[in-house]
């Protein structure tokens, strides 16, 4: 019996393939199409595991009977190929991140083919290739240009280990998701996408989406949209606390307030508080918390009281106390809350631990034992002209009185923050914006683009925070495009996410030098007929994706 050598009639088949460029897709665009799309992977020196060829087999199966049956099929694949894990590595093992990139693609690139899976090669991007980056610079410098893109001094998140900021949602559980090192909160200038701006849109659209209903729960609960009122509370200095509140109708409940251990009022009323030692000593301990553990339920109520500095509540005039305390964070609402112990757990718990009043403002529950936070109906009391009315009723009433009072207005917020898009590392897109003392931020001219990575002795994190390229006078000094007069490169890169933000856009027009796509290509290949991937990248990818493709 004839044994069969199965190797050699793969690789007889796969080279037969490439020859013939069997998979590649058409570009006859009077024929049906069929837009396959997976994941593409970050190309990390472990090769595959079985978290890729899991997916990707499943729409090969769809793929090659898309094309048996006459469509014109687009299964293209690509590389996330910038980061900090190459960067990690390239440091540990003394390679440069580029060299580091050329032989995981190229190990990939094999992996895959030997799998047989029916990819179009033709179309192949890479996210480190200056030719695909270019057109990311390009899409930073529209965004720049209409406001969405600026830079802003903030509390972020630093991860310890890989000397680099993190956007909120890269901090899973406490900590780095790539490293698992500490995160603590440091202040820095950085550069912000103002995906806040698309907030409602990213809501209202997912009704124009095939997507799983528990995708688009994770969606809708990230972005948290929620109605309520700012609320003015002005203080025994004069000066004025904006809180954010969704139960304004509880505000005669109201018994002390709590700011962000970040808020910038500190600073300000620095000279007129009693106890600044103490503060500063709970502002450095909440600095090595991450945004996960200062508001997780469970833990004790820690805060400081703001000893000389009071707030007066607005429907009734009373001084309450105000208190920092790390389960407020500066980076949601304004900073500050309002605290009715009677019906918020977190609020009873804290008011139990440091002796404030608690009173009932809907009637149902025993605040002698607990919270009651079942107060979504029911009557209001102790509570001036709401007493009597339903929680409806009165949520009506205290908005009106608020706006004919000027203590306030009704507002919708969001969950979502903008979105931190700085990074102090080597490996990523360099941000083609430079600064002039005259001229403040320019933006690079497109004609300049690509801006590539120089050539550095280190690349290295630096312990001061900054990007291993500010060491670099030759890529640092430059002209202002604006004025002609000396002018500094921005130096820190975008993070990995920008790549892979438009990837898909560019596999309908790969080789495109004029645009980052045909509108042609676009109209005909989008949209995507079928997304394949991982769970883990519905919350960060898929929202990023869909903001920038809005834009």
């Amino acid at each position: 019996m004839k044994k069969y050598d199965f190797t050699a009639i793969e690789k007889k088949w796969q080279n037969y393939w490439d020859e013939h460029h069997t998979f590649a897709a058409g570009t006859d665009y009077s024929k049906p199409k069929f837009y396959a799309l997976v994941e593409f992977p970050y190309p990390s020196g472990q090769g595959l595991h079985i978290g890729h060829p899991r997916p990707y087999t499943a729409m090969d199966i769809v793929s090659r009977k898309r094309r048996l049956e006459g469509y014109n099929v687009l299964f293209p694949m690509g590389w996330d190929a910038f980061g900090l894990p190459t960067e990690n590595y390239a440091i540990k093992n003394k390679i440069h991140p580029a060299i580091v990139t050329k032989n995981n693609i190229a190990h990939f690139k094999a992996q895959l083919k030997s799998l047989g899976l029916s990819f179009d090669w033709e179309r192949e991007v890479n996210t480190t290739d200056p030719e695909y980056f270019k057109w990311t610079q390009w899409i930073f410098l529209q965004m720049f240009k209409k406001g969405l893109a600026y830079k802003k001094e903030m509390s972020v998140n630093w991860c310890t280990s890989c000397k680099v900021v993190l956007a909120n949602e890269e901090v899973v559980g406490g900590v780095c998701e790539r490293c698992g090192g500490e995160v603590i909160h440091k202040v820095k200038s950085q550069w912000m996408l103002k995906i806040t701006e698309y907030a409602q849109r990213l809501l209202d659209d997912l009704a124009e989406v095939n997507y799983l209903d528990k995708i688009k729960a994770t969606q809708i609960n990230w972005i948290g949209r929620s109605t309520g009122a700012e609320v003015d509370f002005t203080t025994t200095t004069g000066e004025t606390l904006t809180v954010y509140t969704t139960r304004p109708d509880t505000l005669f409940g109201a018994t002390y307030m709590v700011i962000s251990p970040e808020h910038p009022y500190i600073e300000k009323w620095a000279d007129k508080l009693s106890n600044m030692e103490e503060i500063r000593a709970y502002q450095e301990k909440a600095a090595r918390k991450s945004d996960f553990e200062r508001t997780e339920m469970a833990k004790d109520k820690t805060g400081v009281e703001l000893k000389g500095i009071r707030a007066i509540n607005p429907v009734n005039g009373r001084e309450i106390p105000i208190f920092i305390s790390d389960y407020v964070l500066m980076t949601y609402g304004t900073g500050a809350i309002m605290a009715v112990p009677a019906h918020d757990t977190r609020d009873y718990d804290f008011a139990k631990v440091f002796h404030l009043p608690i009173i009932e403002v809907v009637a149902g529950g025993d605040i002698e034992k607990e919270a009651f936070t079942d107060c979504a109906t029911g009557k209001m009391v102790n509570s001036g002209f709401l007493d009597g009315l339903s929680v409806e009723e009165a949520k009506v009433k205290i908005k009106e009185w608020l706006k004919e009072n000027g203590k306030g207005r009704e507002k919708v917020n969001y969950k979502l923050r903008d979105w931190v898009f700085s990074r102090q590392r080597y490996w990523g897109e360099p941000i083609p914006i430079v600064y002039c003392e005259k001229c403040g931020y320019v933006p690079l001219p497109e004609s300049e683009l690509p801006l590539t990575l120089p050539e550095v002795d280190s690349y290295m994190p630096t312990d001061n925070g900054e990007s291993p390229l500010s060491t670099l006078d030759s890529f640092i000094n430059t002209t202002c495009p604006h004025c002609g007069g000396p002018a500094k490169r921005e130096t820190d890169t975008m993070p990995q996410w920008a790549g892979s933000s438009w990837y898909y856009l560019r596999y309908c027009d790969p080789k495109n030098k004029e645009c980052l796509a045909s509108k042609e290509a676009l109209d005909y290949w989008m949209p995507v007929d079928w997304y394949n991937g991982g769970m883990e990248h519905t919350t960060l990818h898929l929202l990023y994706s869909r903001f920038w493709h809005k834009f």
